[in-house]
């Protein structure tokens, strides 16, 4: 009987289609995925981030401009840096650019060389956390490598390889309930690591022969997730009428004075200005006048891919359909000067949205826990609001780390984050702004305001669980405060005064309750009545939010 023969490589078209096997694997258990989640909200949480991450990078893996393992990797860390969504996004495009960083110069991947892929991913991805956690998706990424590590110096063998660390994986995801007591009392696994576990699972069906549709994953990539509400952008707000888009090859890691001398000719013409070095690429976006100055810079450094030039100006006049007159009256106008501060907001609701316009916010990024904003999304609407600081209000913890991922891409605005993580803590910031300040002063005035407001949230239970010793069956009414669940049962407005009576204390003087788009008014003014009963001391608001999921938001300061 012949012997079979051993897999000792793997080229990078064959690397395309594992990479591209395991995006679409992970979309397909993406609902699965999401009923992991600990708490039982009505939240498309980490399934859903995880895939619209992985989509994003799989579109530009099968769009490589050869297929090669460095232009293979490279757009598995683009695609994914700027579509990541979530926390579990973030954290897996930062194992995705660690992966590239490890393996980029190799022609073809050796069980060896893809061990210190996998080592570098998780170096990476440990950086990118402020504070990691054991028992989530890093710790499965950590033994996985660790067992990549040990499984390379015994065997060349592909097959063999990914059998022992795909198993690896898989039982280390089944061990996470006993590093993390909130997962053991609700009986799952880290819904991040299940997803890192369906990518890799996918990776290695491709590797092992199962067929990958490469053409379908265009229509399947990354859609938006939100549809950003702001005022249309007027002509005359467009200083500089070029996007202009470029990857530069660099022959060797330019040093940090080069990359900043490069941001610096950018910024001498134009703005919106995005420059990611690393290693041998550098990702340039720029909006200018002269797109010809900005290639030509960046042809000093290297040779040139993925250029791409739009004229803004025409765009915006295309879809205002505006005659040529109307268009050379718009060009006449004069420039507007950009102010001092601007806000972006992460909201959902109409009721919301009128509240922070109302306050002044720029620009609205539709958002929130049934969808979370890319960082793509950020980058969007900070390139919009026309302001020398840029402060963001992410009103969701889950947010956070994107908005932090977005901060680190612009170069020509100082963004701050206001770390809000519910929409009335943003509410109350931005309520806190003093014009007369400067950013500083403010940033540190608004981070003392969100620590005052207490939030509680008011929904539904989506599946049966346990967490704090709480029984939760589905379709329980659930309150929930800063520190998580701690009212349940059948009626709204029970559960909702139960939650204020956690709340409030004696030094309690304003209570906030926002009402959402499945309660009425009449119930939400019956609700406002008993709690200016209960609490004469306080002022008490009643404001349409419209937000879904939640019957209501209260807000105590």
């Amino acid at each position: 009987m012949e012997a079979k023969i051993k897999m000792k490589q793997i080229d990078a078209a064959l690397l395309q289609k594992m990479l591209i096997g395991g995006a679409k694997r992970l979309e397909a258990n993406k609902e699965y995925i999401n009923e992991l989640n600990v708490f039982p909200v009505p939240d498309g949480d980490t399934g859903t981030n995880m895939t619209m991450t992985a989509l994003a990078a799989a579109k530009e893996v099968g769009n490589a401009a050869e297929v090669t393992v460095k232009e293979v990797t490279r757009g598995l860390s683009s695609g994914s840096l700027r579509g990541a969504r979530g926390n579990s996004g973030v954290i897996l495009s930062q194992l995705f650019r660690g992966f590239y960083k490890g393996v980029k110069d190799q022609d073809v991947l050796t069980t060896e060389t893809v061990a210190v892929g996998f080592k570098k991913a998780v170096e990476t991805a440990y950086k990118a956390v402020m504070k990691p956690k054991e028992g989530t998706i890093l710790t499965v990424a950590k033994v996985t490598a660790e067992k990549a590590v040990y499984c390379a110096r015994n065997t060349e063998d592909f097959e063999e390889f990914a059998q022992v660390v795909i198993k690896e994986a898989n039982e280390i995801l089944q061990k996470t309930p006993e590093m993390l007591p909130v997962l053991k009392e609700a009986g799952v696994v880290d819904s991040g690591g299940q997803g890192l576990v369906e990518f890799l699972q996918g990776a290695v069906d491709a590797l092992m022969g199962k067929e990958v549709d490469l053409s379908s994953i265009e229509k399947t990539a990354v859609k938006p997730a939100a549809t950003a509400s702001e005022a249309p952008l007027e002509e005359k707000d467009i200083k500089f009428g070029y996007c202009t888009e470029f990857i530069v090859m660099t022959k060797e890691e330019i040093s940090m004075e080069e990359e900043q001398k490069f941001k610096d000719f950018l910024m001498g013409i134009g703005d919106s200005i995005v420059v990611v070095a690393d290693e041998d690429i550098i990702k340039v976006h720029v909006h200018t006048n002269h797109p010809g100055k900005a290639i030509e810079k960046g042809l000093t450094y290297g040779e040139l891919t993925n250029m791409k030039i739009d004229n803004m100006r025409e765009e915006h006049r295309e879809r205002l359909n505006l005659t040529q007159a109307e268009a050379q009256a718009e060009e006449s106008k004069p420039e507007e000067p950009r102010k001092d501060f601007g806000f972006v907001a992460v909201s959902i609701g109409q009721g919301m949205n009128d509240i922070f316009r109302e306050l002044g916010v720029d620009y609205l990024i539709e958002g929130g826990q049934t969808m979370n904003p890319s960082t793509e999304d950020m980058l969007n609407a900070i390139e919009q609001v026309n302001a020398e600081t840029v402060f963001i209000l992410p009103n969701n913890k889950n947010i956070i780390l994107a908005a932090t991922q977005a901060q680190s891409l612009v170069e020509d605005k100082n963004v701050v984050i206001i770390p809000t993580t519910t929409v009335p803590q943003g509410i109350s910031a931005i309520i806190g702004f003093d014009p007369e300040a400067d950013a500083e002063e403010n940033e540190d005035n608004m981070k003392d305001i969100i620590e005052c407001v207490k939030t509680g949230e008011v929904t539904y239970a989506v599946r049966d669980t346990s967490i704090n010793g709480i029984t939760i069956k589905v379709d329980d009414i659930m309150g929930i405060d800063d520190d998580g669940i701690k009212k349940v049962g059948q009626d709204v407005e029970k559960v909702t005064l139960e939650l204020l009576e956690e709340m409030v204390d004696e030094d309690s003087e304003l209570i906030s309750i926002y009402y959402g788009e499945d309660t009425t008014k009449e119930q939400a003014e019956a609700l406002l009545e008993k709690v200016e009963e209960t609490y004469g001391d306080c002022d008490v608001q009643l404001e349409y939010g419209g937000q879904p999921i939640y019957y209501f938001l209260l807000s105590v300061e």
